[in-house]
């Protein structure tokens, strides 16, 4: 259908989609408006991905020869850092200056016929939307379009804590480089490219304190006119990283300090209005460029109009079609910047577990991924990470751990997990065959479901407790089998639900009160979980009196049980959850306010608990590590809460998140909750040799030694996953072609050790073992990659 179509803004995404439109219709009547002028453009180079420029070859060849013409190629990452560099081939990057392609892009629109007014002001979009049957809105981060249309498409500006600044040098780097910086005020980072045979992007970024630290905040309240930089903070810059420069000049372009911002929309369109690239979403740059996403949106956006008779179907289609993709693009580039943004608590890695660290930082790059693109640099990970200070060959997960004085095979956790079929609180044949079976798959430690301290701390009716010598008899059996007929350690989790119990069974309607039944709950303010709960009681003296009397109690059951370890259930709003959540302890009292306060009766139930659980079986703590609610817990506190448990004597910190009120909004993504182990770990735990697991959607074997080998947990819990397979990890380890004591099969099943052929060939997704066998067995400095090198990687 011939279409009349407004675009407001000149940039990349507006200009490339008024191109694939002409083509596709030359009867298109398109007119383009940008503010600025045809030569004004900010920043150096832009990056774009093999699958990228695949897609612009496809909808404009002519685009994409011009491009290829002007690229600068590389295949390798430079990361320098405490001394060290390290580079890892096999990448694939092609970039070119901004200011070439905008040319190149008002060229093509020039040559089709596309008017385009440069320093002129686009009309009112609400006209627009009026006398044209398209109206697209393309005018950046600080777009007047979506401003002027906030109640519509509902934006979220999420301005970040970091400050960058874009920059250019006339060095040009053999690599994407990362250049990590430490100084008397804190890291300083570099992002730098090449972009052309003369020039590379040179983007300097740090946290805010350090910034502030540095003294860059001189000019911060002074306003620099369009096109004018920030000279002083510039100067300053040239002399921090002189050594990065090694005597090239630093190039500045309206270069200013900015807080980056991701911008996310509930909606792109609105009824014939849609907006495009930055004004509808960003990415932050280590993931990936704007400019890339903005044209990306463009080739969408024109096969849906194209394959659509009705704009409004074709907005429709465009933005389900294009959501999930920028989605999960935003998820990457979230976890990347937040990685940046705390880099600092990274400052005693090794370099190379650092390299690694920061490789996998956006949880998209595996080991296995590395070691398709780089098998020597994979191989150093694998034989160089700090484990016991020794070279290893088993797989990281099977390599053994110690939790205290515990031994363990290796470094898989089964998850608690409730399973809501006890008896009066009495775990049966179910518990016996459930946790025995998962016993005999290969973790290394076996965790109860929550055990309730009392009956009124149940969750359900159908919750274990070690509240009665009965129930106590009846966990001694499982542990007995646990100990009898597998190598693996079996830990219990003690804990009290608190506000969220006298609810019905997962299956019947999880949190949903009982129909009768139920019995008085109690918690740390009187506020109900959820709309449909009852408000508990707030707990005085002696209601906390009791509840610390029943976890000793139970505790001393556990003991006599036989449980080589005992968790402390401090997460996931149960009770001690309860008084740690500002949003749950709303108390005026020693034990509501502040964080200190907060945590006063936990740690008094964690002291009390340690002193009568044996010196010689160690105690973990499980935690909520952020609340996914506006005025909860962040990163910050549960670094403190894991502190204070820390200095009380704890030997483990387990760490999850979430789950204090039904008003949560959590994030959920692959391995989501990882980066709040990562921080505790690097920040507090270390440094105190306390062992942290990580947890939360990690599936893959793949995963689990990719966190493991990054620093960012010393164990991983799995539970679900354990649930589709109770023999997940055996067969991890028969996937990995190991046979170590970190994966002993129980006498009776050893028959069934080895894999059974599959269809699937190694030669789809090799295995380090594989690579590991064509390789000569030393290890040789990397070299940047020949053509010659690549296509026999590729052939192995």
């Amino acid at each position: 259908m011939n279409m009349r179509v407004a675009i407001i803004g000149g940039g990349p995404g507006g200009l490339y989609f008024a191109a694939l439109m002409k083509q596709l219709d030359p009867t298109h009547d398109i007119t383009v408006w940008e503010r600025n002028a045809a030569d004004d453009t900010f920043g150096f180079g832009v990056v774009f991905s093999d699958e990228t420029l695949g897609g612009i070859e496809n909808a404009d060849p002519i685009v994409a020869q011009r491009m290829s013409e002007k690229f600068a190629r590389w295949t390798d990452i430079d990361i320098a850092y405490r001394g060290e560099t390290h580079t890892v081939g096999g990448q694939g990057f092609a970039a070119m200056g901004r200011k070439e392609l905008l040319q190149l892009l008002q060229v093509r629109c020039f040559e089709l016929g596309v008017p385009v007014h440069f320093q002129t002001e686009a009309p009112d979009a609400a006209e627009l939307m009026k006398e044209y049957d398209l109206v697209l809105a393309a005018d950046g981060i600080n777009s007047r379009v979506r401003t002027q249309f906030a109640d519509r498409f509902k934006p979220d500006l999420d301005k970040r804590e970091s400050k960058y600044m874009w920059l250019g040098t006339d060095r040009v780097f053999e690599a994407f480089t990362f250049a990590v910086l430490h100084t008397p005020h804190g890291v300083m980072q570099l992002h730098g490219y090449p972009y052309s045979d003369s020039g590379s992007t040179f983007l300097v970024e740090m946290h805010e304190s350090v910034w502030r630290a540095a003294g860059f905040d001189e000019t911060e309240h002074e306003i620099f006119p369009p096109g004018v930089s920030d000279e002083r903070a510039i100067a300053k810059i040239r002399e921090y990283f002189a050594e990065v420069l090694d005597g090239a000049d630093v190039m500045s372009n309206n270069s200013k300090w900015l807080n980056f911002t991701t911008v996310r929309n509930e909606r792109w369109h609105h009824e014939n209005l849609v907006i495009l690239g930055d004004a509808a979403h960003t990415a932050h740059f280590s993931i990936g460029s704007g400019t890339k996403l903005a044209m990306e949106d463009a080739l969408a956006l024109a096969a849906c109009l194209h394959e659509h008779d009705e704009i409004s179907a074709a907005l429709e289609s465009y933005e389900s079609e294009r959501r999930p993709v920028v989605a999960s693009t935003q998820r990457a580039a979230q976890a990347s910047l937040e990685w940046f943004e705390q880099i600092g608590q990274y400052g005693e890695q090794d370099p190379l577990q650092f390299t690694f660290n920061l490789l996998t930082r956006s949880r998209r790059i595996t080991l296995e991924n590395l070691a398709l693109r780089d098998p020597d640099f994979a191989l150093r990970v694998l034989h160089g990470a700090n484990f016991s200070g020794r070279q290893v060959e088993e797989p990281a997960m099977f390599r053994p751990h110690r939790i205290g004085n515990l031994e363990l095979k290796n470094r898989i956790v089964l998850s608690p997990m409730d399973m809501y079929s006890s008896v009066e609180g009495v775990p049966g044949d179910f518990h016996l065959a459930h946790l025995g079976a998962k016993s005999s798959g290969g973790a290394g430690l076996i965790m109860t479901e929550m055990v309730c301290v009392s009956e009124q701390g149940r969750i359900t009716p159908g919750c274990g407790g070690l509240y009665t010598d009965e129930q106590g008899a009846a966990w001694k059996r499982i542990v007995e089998h646990v100990h009898t007929h597998s190598s693996a350690k079996i830990g219990v989790q003690l804990g009290h639900s608190g506000r969220k119990g006298s609810t019905r069974v997962m299956w019947e309607g999880i949190d949903q009160p009982l129909e009768s039944g139920n019995w008085q709950t109690v918690s740390a303010s009187p506020i109900p979980y959820g709309p449909d709960n009852q408000v508990p009681v707030e707990l005085d003296r002696n209601g906390m009196d009791r509840v610390r009397d029943d976890f000793v109690a139970a505790t001393q059951r556990a003991a006599d049980a036989g449980f080589d370890l005992l968790e402390l259930h401090a997460a996931h709003g149960y009770l001690l959850s309860s008084f740690l959540s500002p949003v749950s302890n709303q108390r005026t009292d020693e034990y509501g306010g502040s964080l200190e306060n907060r945590l006063r009766f936990p740690l008094e139930v964690f002291d009390a608990v340690r002193e009568v659980w044996p010196a010689s079986r160690p105690m973990t703590v499980r935690i909520s590590a952020v609340d996914w609610l506006e005025g909860g817990n962040r990163i910050d506190e549960a670094v403190e809460i894991s502190r204070a448990f820390i200095e009380h004597g704890v030997d483990g910190i387990d760490v999850s998140s979430g789950q204090i009120s039904q008003e949560e909004r959590p994030q959920f993504g692959r391995s989501y909750q990882t980066p709040f182990a990562d921080a505790i770990r690097n920040r507090v735990a270390a440094a105190a040799g306390v062992t942290v697991i990580a947890v939360g959607a990690v599936s893959s074997y793949d995963d689990v030694n990719s966190i493991l080998l990054a620093g960012r947990a010393d164990m991983v819990a799995i539970g679900r996953t354990h649930l589709w397979n109770p023999n997940w990890t055996l067969h991890a380890a028969a996937e990995q072609q190991y046979r170590g004591a970190g994966a002993d099969w129980i006498p009776q099943f050893r028959a069934g050790s080895r894999k059974p052929p599959s269809s699937r060939t190694d030669a789809v997704r090799p295995r380090l073992s594989l690579i590991r066998d064509t390789r000569s067995g030393e290890l040789t400095h990397h070299q940047r990659w020949t053509p010659q090198r690549r296509e026999e990687v590729a052939a192995r």
